[in-house]
């Protein structure tokens, strides 16, 4: 058991029982962000430290900043379920998860509010700085779980975030005209956008088919990259930006 918080920006340590051994090489390579989707923050706290849950987090941001890590940073918490992040399966194997207070879609979508989005930054900064994360692997629950999640949703700054030095972004290209492919079509175009997607990171199968999947991965991407628009259709936006984030990892 760990005898304080690992960042000195936690006001204080609130042990979850709901952890175990990272599998695999132990050091955490990622950063997941998520909202609580719960109406309080004290019910989200509740249910992070309820070992009936089975769900937890290495941090909690609250609306006014506080910070209360539940996770030890070496120790594998629940929070990213099944999900996949460039050929990865085991993402809460390879991640530290923050949860950030806010109900989410369900409670209407409100906008975090300036101390919290602060405190945010500063934390992930924190966590940076000791863990080897590149920005790219700085993600939203949505982008390795398209299927299943939607947070921390449209309304998270990530722009804010990248220019406080935290994660990857390029401004998105403006929207224009409708979709490139439509529910269902196949051929080798809908496979290079698949091929695309994949090797930013999503885990997406090559069918060369424009199916469920992979309309979940484009929402999921344009609700992190392209929030003005999310309807799961790849329209020239939102490959624009996609080329261009990848273009940017290839110089940097």
């Amino acid at each position: 058991m760990t005898s304080g918080p690992d960042s000195p920006l936690a006001a204080a340590f609130l042990p979850s029982p709901n952890f175990g051994e990272r599998r695999g090489p132990g050091r955490p390579n990622a950063l997941i962000l998520h909202y609580t989707g719960m109406p309080t923050g004290e019910a989200a706290l509740a249910l992070l430290v309820d070992p009936a849950s089975q769900v937890s987090a290495h941090y909690l941001v609250w609306e006014d900043g506080r910070i209360v890590q539940l996770v030890a940073e070496r120790d594998r918490a629940w929070h990213a379920g099944k999900s996949h992040w460039k050929g990865e399966s085991d993402l809460n194997s390879v991640s530290i998860g923050i949860e950030i207070v806010n109900p989410g879609h369900d409670g209407g979508a409100p906008p975090y509010p300036d101390a919290q989005i602060a405190a945010t930054i500063a934390l992930c900064r924190d966590i940076l700085s000791r863990w080897t994360i590149p920005p790219q692997r700085v993600l939203a629950h949505s982008d390795v779980a398209p299927s299943r999640k939607r947070d921390p949703g449209e309304a998270f700054p990530w722009a804010r975030l990248h220019a406080g030095g935290v994660g990857h972004w390029v401004a998105p290209a403006p929207l224009s005209g409708g979709p490139l492919f439509r529910a269902g079509e196949e051929g080798p175009p809908v496979r290079a956008l698949q091929a695309l997607l994949a090797l930013y990171g999503y885990g997406l199968e090559l069918s060369g088919v424009y199916d469920r999947n992979t309309r979940a991965v484009v929402a999921a991407f344009q609700r992190h990259f392209r929030p003005e628009r999310i309807d799961g259709e790849a329209d020239a936006s939102t490959v624009a930006t996609l080329k261009a984030l990848i273009e940017g990892l290839a110089k940097s």
